[in-house]
């Protein structure tokens, strides 16, 4: 009951701050994504640290954020895709900057480093296209480039946390056959079909109140969002086991850390903007 509250009230300041600031204006929207990518990120290379393997977290953040700063400016239409060469520079530099390190496993560091900017920038770049180039939902305060509309971001983060709490919930209460009981023992199947059952549900309110796709759209991205995320968090969870740790961070009362509430995006955010791209 304890650890309820605290997810309760933590959740609460969770959507006020990441639904808030990606309603607010461009510039907030796209400060909520480099942010949620810095700790990710961060809290990824603390997970994978150890004695022998140690990734360079610095060079490591700066070229995700460079990656998501490229997103922002090419899905702005502010610079040409081109740009992205940037990044092989940078993958490049942290390969060299490995000669001189002198770590015990030079390979499993450098993997390290370059695994967890596949694993969290990747996703977390298509944040900003996500947004530029849809018209629907306006931002709070006005200004900026247009076409941008945070209606899409906002009715994912909408379903998934609608996913996460019905899972949560139900989970814990009626929780009987374990979904993967080698990497997550708490979720179980009881709990993933009530949790895509509130999903499908709570679509079709969303789905009055963003118009960027119909309701039936609506409901296709909340059974992405369900399978997708939850495969997500069980990605963590392998990575997490193999630390040898609960949870990611300790930032989040009752959620962990960062990277322990927005797990599922990495899968889940992908597949959504397929789906967008293709059929939306």
């Amino acid at each position: 009951m304890k650890n309820l509250t605290k997810r309760t009230i933590t959740g609460i300041f969770l959507v006020i701050i990441v639904l808030g600031g990606i309603w607010l204006h461009q510039f907030s929207y796209v400060f909520i994504g480099a942010l949620l990518l810095s700790g990710s990120i961060y809290e990824y290379y603390l997970l994978v640290e150890t004695k022998v393997a140690v990734p360079q977290k610095l060079t490591g953040i700066i070229t995700a954020l460079t990656i998501y700063t490229v997103s922002v400016l090419v899905a702005a239409g502010l610079i040409d895709s081109l740009f992205y060469l940037l990044v092989m520079a940078e993958l490049m530099m942290i390969m060299i900057t490995e000669l001189f390190r002198r770590q015990e496993q030079p390979t499993s560091a450098m993997a390290h480093t370059i695994f967890g900017i596949i694993f969290i920038s990747v996703p977390y770049s298509l944040f900003p296209y996500m947004a530029f180039g849809y018209e629907g939902t306006e931002t709070i305060l006005s200004g900026g480039i247009t076409p941008f509309s945070p209606g899409l971001m906002l009715g994912f983060f909408v379903l998934s946390w609608s996913f996460d709490t019905g899972a949560y919930l139900f989970g814990s209460w009626f929780g009987k056959h374990k979904l993967l009981k080698r990497l997550s023992p708490e979720k179980s199947w009881e709990g993933f079909f009530s949790g895509l059952i509130i999903t499908v549900l709570i679509a079709w309110p969303v789905s009055l109140w963003i118009n960027i796709t119909d309701i039936k759209g609506w409901i296709i991205i909340g059974i992405i969002i369900s399978l997708s995320g939850t495969l997500g968090d069980m990605l963590e969870s392998m990575i997490k086991r193999d630390a040898g740790v609960k949870d990611s961070g300790s930032l989040l009362p009752g959620h962990g850390g960062i990277l322990d509430r927005f797990d599922s995006l990495i899968l889940s955010l992908p597949f959504v903007f397929l789906y967008m791209i293709l059929f939306g």
